[in-house]
């Protein structure tokens, strides 16, 4: 028993090396862009590095959107009532129907996050796409260089392929049942406006300006954070751009 206890101790110990010196590896190459002068990257290694930072900003992106409370949970993109209709909800809350709001409020944000992961395969297609000078164009360019290149590449499509996602979605999480039950109990208030606000396509619009929020985020992220480049590859590529802008 003594002699299986040792050799155990000695897995142990050599797991914990063997960890310790992965970590330690990994915090290295973190620091190499800043520490070392990895050259001038050929135009292939551009194509390839910016490419692979993209596709993985924005399958990131919308992993992250697409889980449960990926928009309720996050204040930056969680998507409340149309501001026309933010007369609505604040008369509802002050008649006591709060809860009637909050359900409105979740079952948009849940509509959301169903359609968030189809927009994956829209991103890889446009990151495919792109030719060699756009890929320059948007290493060089501003910190929000890639953002901008996929709104204007991908919002129709992220719009054709969201909203009908989204249309049934809201049903079937009772948004529009909870929707209607808003709207029909505000318009029956005396001396109210009646309003009926285009809930799909007002979420469809929330949910894809909340994606790109989140794109902004990870470009910023790999164009100033050194850490943030995790292969060799990418520190070269996001280094060099680095010294082209000073």
């Amino acid at each position: 028993m003594k002699l299986e206890n040792t050799y155990f101790k000695k897995i142990s110990m050599t797991f914990t090396l063997a960890t310790a010196m992965l970590l330690a590896s990994c915090d290295t190459l973190s620091q190499l862009g800043s520490v070392l002068d990895l050259g001038t990257p050929t135009e292939s290694e551009i194509n390839s590095g910016l490419k692979q930072a993209l596709e993985y900003g924005t399958s990131y992106a919308s992993d992250r959107l697409s889980r449960e409370d990926g928009y309720l949970g996050n204040i930056a993109v969680k998507i409340l009532f149309p501001e026309e209709a933010k007369k609505v909800e604040n008369t509802l809350r002050s008649f006591g129907l709060g809860d009637l709001c909050d359900q409105v409020i979740t079952s948009l944000n849940r509509a959301a996050e169903d359609a968030a992961i189809e927009a994956k395969p829209i991103f890889v297609a446009a990151i495919k796409d792109m030719s060699i000078t756009d890929v320059k164009n948007i290493l060089l360019g501003s910190n929000n260089a890639a953002t901008q290149y996929f709104e204007g590449k991908t919002t129709t499509s992220l719009e054709g392929k969201f909203k009908p996602i989204i249309e049934s979605s809201l049903t079937k999480v009772g948004a529009t049942k909870y929707w209607s039950d808003v709207i029909g109990r505000y318009n029956k208030i005396p001396l109210m406006k009646p309003i009926d606000p285009d809930l799909s396509s007002y979420v469809t619009q929330k949910a894809i300006d909340g994606l790109f929020y989140e794109i902004a985020k990870e470009e910023l992220k790999i164009r100033e954070n050194a850490a943030a480049r995790s292969t060799i590859l990418l520190q070269k590529v996001f280094g060099y751009a680095e010294k082209q802008g000073k």
